[in-house]
């Protein structure tokens, strides 16, 4: 499929609709939704910012925005878009499918491939080895010394994994497809599921997203940031034609992406390490402290290891990671 070509006037209408999606389920606390709304004004413009409040007053028709869109290109992104949004934080919900029906009626639309792997991804289960992708590269376990190489300890060891991740994360962030977004999301929460684990923690889906959003890093706003990015970039050719076809690299905003997913990852993990190794006794202001803190490290991390990311973008098959996070197949991507 040729890269989607859209009209300046679809970016406020598209990001209008992403942002109904992302409150059709009626149960996000008021941080998360100033979250979105700053998500919002960035992706549409200053314009956008006043949203959420017009959204919530119901002063937002759905109809009238749709006949904003220029055509059926802008019209097939706009619902794609929704369809991520709203199973960013889990399968939709009743309130968040009744929603895409109704989006799928005004923008005379069917059913598309796309939903049955968002859904997927959102249920994906938990427990897991972490993911590996491209070629595999030489690690030193937490094992007995051998050859006179110290053995890596167990903190090394969590460190390491916490790093490789991020890196995957912005790896997802090179690629074309609005599906490769979607699948950022569950590999931080096996993320920290696997932490929390490590340190004797029993834990759903559920709980770590609340950690995820009471740290400021919700997986609607990220979810909705990501595919923003993409979609209004004019990046779309992955999301409708080939789910997994694409050549990583080379897209507008890429870089940036990978940059603020990478530091968002690093984060969370480290933030999960720290957490659970306290015996969860970090407030919450604490921890959005120390997120803030975390995120800025990341940031000077990130030119170190940009090479590796390309890389791994290079190197990534993004069907048999969905795969992988879906229980379909091993680690080994």
């Amino acid at each position: 499929m040729p890269e989607a070509t859209m009209q300046v006037t679809d970016r406020r209408p598209i990001v209008t609709i992403a942002l109904l999606a992302a409150m059709a389920d009626g149960e996000r606390g008021p941080e998360e939704q100033e979250q979105l709304r700053r998500i919002a004004a960035t992706a549409g413009g200053e314009d956008v910012a006043a949203l959420g409040q017009q959204i919530q007053a119901g002063q937002v028709k759905l109809d009238a925005v749709v006949g904003q869109l220029s055509g059926d290109e802008a019209r097939r992104l706009a619902y794609e878009m929704a369809v991520c949004v709203c199973n960013a934080d889990g399968v939709a919900n009743e309130r968040e499918q009744a929603f895409l029906s109704q989006l799928r009626a005004a923008l005379r639309l069917e059913p598309v491939e796309l939903e049955q792997h968002a859904q997927a991804l959102a249920s994906a289960p938990l427990p897991g080895p972490p993911l590996e992708v491209g070629a595999p590269q030489p690690r030193r376990e937490p094992l007995p010394s051998q050859a006179g190489i110290p053995a890596m300890t167990p903190d090394e060891a969590l460190d390491e994994m916490i790093l490789d991740q991020a890196i995957i994360t912005g790896a997802l962030e090179l690629l074309p497809q609005g599906l490769a977004t979607l699948a950022i999301v569950p590999l931080q929460l096996r993320l920290v599921y696997r932490i929390g684990s490590d340190y004797g923690q029993k834990m759903d889906a559920n709980q770590i997203k609340d950690l995820a959003a009471a740290m400021g890093l919700g997986a609607a706003g990220q979810v909705l940031e990501g595919v923003a990015r993409k979609v209004l970039g004019g990046v779309a050719q992955g999301l409708f034609g080939g789910l997994f076809g694409g050549v990583a690299g080379g897209v507008a905003g890429a870089a940036v992406g990978a940059a603020s997913t990478f530091a968002t990852t690093y984060a969370l993990g480290y933030a999960a390490k720290q957490y659970y190794g306290q015996g969860r006794r970090l407030s919450l202001a604490d921890l959005q402290a120390l997120v803030a803190r975390l995120r800025e490290e990341a940031k000077g991390i990130f030119p170190k290891v940009e090479q590796r990311i390309e890389g791994q973008a290079r190197n990534l098959d993004l069907r048999k990671l969905v795969g992988s996070l879906r229980g379909e197949g091993g680690s080994q991507i």
